[in-house]
């Protein structure tokens, strides 16, 4: 029998989410695919299928969450109380009713229609909004649900651990950083990220992985050398030369208005609670 380790657990738990969060996405885009028109019956016939079936992968999503968290303070140990799943909580955290949310696809395809494109391309950027509408939400419920579960044990901190599939720059340097358990772990949209508890009394430090923060910093300097930096690099940052005091002073963590506590970097500006009705 092979044994259950932490690290085992936490692949296993990610695999699972990412189960759920592909079928409903692929749900979702089947959805979208099969309308031959957007007109405003079309959108409501869409957004009645779309949304019960998103919510229920985030109610399932936030369950996975429990029982990983779980699972996870027994192998270390830990004691632990997880708390019920709150529906509620996990499918109205945008503060938004979801019918509005999941219009919103449908209002970029009708401005692409508007800005000239033809109606296969502006169904297109609607689709791509809806992808990010349903990663989002899938990974909110299990950060939001994360949350509540790991107050209710001794871990004091977690560290975010990468999907294994294409990862962002935003989440690679994120990954090398520990944050407090108490705390709402940033995301961005669409972002895929998962977390594990580290036990009370062993903090890894600020910083959890050198090395890979150093082969960022690498990539970073490359870039700069080459001439052609990120976007996300800005003009007169330099690494080895300096001006840049540390790559993680280039991501921040802002309040966006319905998503909460997300990952940017430090140019980048969300609009916030008071500025979406």
């Amino acid at each position: 029998m092979v044994e259950l380790t932490p690290d085992r657990l936490t692949a296993a738990y990610m695999a699972q989410v990412a189960a759920v969060r592909d079928r409903v996405l692929a749900y979702a885009v089947a959805m979208w695919g099969s309308a031959t028109s957007l007109r405003d019956a079309d959108v409501e016939r869409l957004v009645a299928r779309i949304v019960p079936v998103v919510q229920g992968g985030q109610v399932q999503v936030a369950g996975l969450t429990n029982a990983y968290v779980g699972q996870l303070a027994k192998l270390e140990g830990v004691t632990v109380v997880t708390p019920p799943v709150d529906r509620a909580a996990v499918v109205g955290y945008r503060g938004v009713p979801a019918e509005e949310v999941y219009r919103r696809p449908a209002v970029e395809t009708y401005t692409a229609l508007r800005d000239g494109k033809p109606f296969g391309a502006a169904r297109e950027v609607g689709l791509g909004r809806l992808k990010s509408l349903v990663t989002t939400d899938v990974q909110q419920a299990r950060n939001r649900q994360s949350r509540e579960a790991y107050s209710g044990t001794g871990f004091d901190y977690t560290i975010r651990t990468l999907s294994g599939s294409e990862n962002c720059a935003l989440c690679v340097i994120a990954s090398t950083q520990r944050y407090h358990a108490g705390g709402l772990m940033p995301i961005h949209p669409g972002c895929d990220c998962g977390e594990r508890g580290v036990r009370a009394g062993r903090d890894p430090g600020q910083v959890v992985d050198q090395r890979l923060l150093d082969l960022t910093y690498e990539q970073v300097d490359s870039k700069l050398a080459s001439g052609d930096p990120s976007p996300e690099l800005g003009e007169k940052k330099t690494s080895a030369g300096k001006p840049i005091s540390d790559l993680t002073d280039m991501i921040v963590t802002r309040e966006h208005g319905e998503l909460g506590a997300t990952l940017a970097w430090r140019q980048d500006h969300f609009t916030g609670p008071s500025d979406i009705h």
